[in-house]
């Protein structure tokens, strides 16, 4: 069957295990779809680098794991793991790899929480002087810029072999956790609906398949919000209806 690659966003990971307990990124996600029978990748790269190393971590990862086999994989690629994904198709020489990539609340257009961050954490209060006396690398702050990901679209083309979908998401605030109330605002004031972090309109690229109901977490299963009425629930059956449409068109 296809190779599934999930790869994660920024400040991810694979997984922690600790004995018999197992806390993954993608929460159970990973394990419904490897029981279809799929060989399964989740994705460890740096998680606050730049796009551009990110990528090449992505592409030592699958080059590694799949050397002896020319099977094509399916990626689905959450928040800022969708432009580590594009870039390495694009500029990786992994196009003939990839049979299609699915971005979830990916921000291909940056987000407006990115930017109030680097101009008043950044700026303002010497985030950035900081960081760098520490050698923290945390170039994704510049690299998710709307005005970063502009030019990133600019030169960042979509290779015509591989299918591109993505996935937006977005709730009212009284259904986002808590810390996320801030990051909510800027967004809405700035592009309207958002999930927390990446608004609808930034998450929309490709073949658009659809909008859920979920904050940035709730979208790979991290659901921190008690959900009275119409609770949207666990959303892996949501991956596992993307790769059954994958599949009958011809992709997985």
């Amino acid at each position: 069957m296809t190779p599934i690659i999930l790869h994660h966003g920024l400040f991810g990971f694979d997984e922690f295990r600790i004995g018999r307990f197992r806390y993954s990124y993608f929460n159970g996600i990973d394990r419904a779809i490897e029981a279809r029978g799929h060989p399964m990748i989740v994705s460890r790269v740096h998680p606050t680098t730049s796009i551009e190393m990110r990528a090449i971590e992505l592409k030592h990862t699958i080059d590694k794991r799949l050397e002896n086999s020319g099977d094509k994989v399916i990626i689905f690629a959450h928040s800022m793991g969708g432009l580590d994904a594009r870039y390495m198709i694009s500029r990786l020489d992994m196009a003939h790899r990839v049979a299609a990539l699915v971005t979830i609340s990916t921000p291909h257009r940056g987000s407006p929480y990115a930017d109030w961050c680097l101009k008043n954490l950044g700026n303002r209060l010497g985030g950035l002087k900081l960081s760098r006396l520490l050698q923290l690398d945390i170039q994704a702050l510049q690299d998710l810029t709307t005005e970063s990901c502009a030019r990133f679209n600019e030169t960042i083309r979509d290779a015509p072999e591989v299918r591109y979908f993505s996935i937006s998401a977005a709730r009212h605030w009284h259904l986002i956790p808590p810390w996320m109330l801030h990051a909510h605002k800027i967004v809405y004031d700035a592009e309207g609906e958002n999930d927390g972090v990446v608004s609808v309109q930034s998450a929309r690229w490709a073949d658009h398949l659809a909008t859920w109901p979920t904050d940035h977490l709730h979208a790979i299963n991290r659901r921190l919000v008690i959900e009275i009425r119409n609770p949207t629930g666990d959303v892996t059956s949501r991956y596992l209806d993307i790769i059954d449409m994958l599949q009958k068109a011809g992709l997985c």
